[in-house]
């Protein structure tokens, strides 16, 4: 077997590929567990501010006899949609 030799350090070149590829291994695991938890903090995020966007529009429709209910579904598209969707939703709502 080939080894390694600095400063009297013996590595074996089988070690050497093994903590590569634990590294490797590290790392892959990591970026599909982060991948994951960034998504869900968007979605969080963006329903956040969707739902501030429906309750400022439910504030100000107030005085106008106008809201739209909150809740999941409308907080989201709000969210990703921002402005165009909450038009989207008073559109829908005055449809229906």
């Amino acid at each position: 077997m080939k080894e390694v030799r600095d400063l009297g350090i013996s590595l074996d070149l089988n070690i050497i590929l093994a903590y590569a590829f634990g590294l490797l291994l590290l790392y892959v695991i990591g970026w599909l567990l982060l991948v994951p938890v960034k998504f869900i903090v968007k979605l969080l995020y963006n329903g956040i501010i969707g739902g501030l966007m429906l309750w400022v529009l439910n504030l100000i429709g107030g005085y106008f006899n106008f809201g739209v209910a909150i809740n999941p579904v409308t907080a989201l598209i709000a969210g990703f949609l921002g402005i165009p969707g909450v038009l989207l939703i008073v559109a829908l709502q005055y449809l229906l």
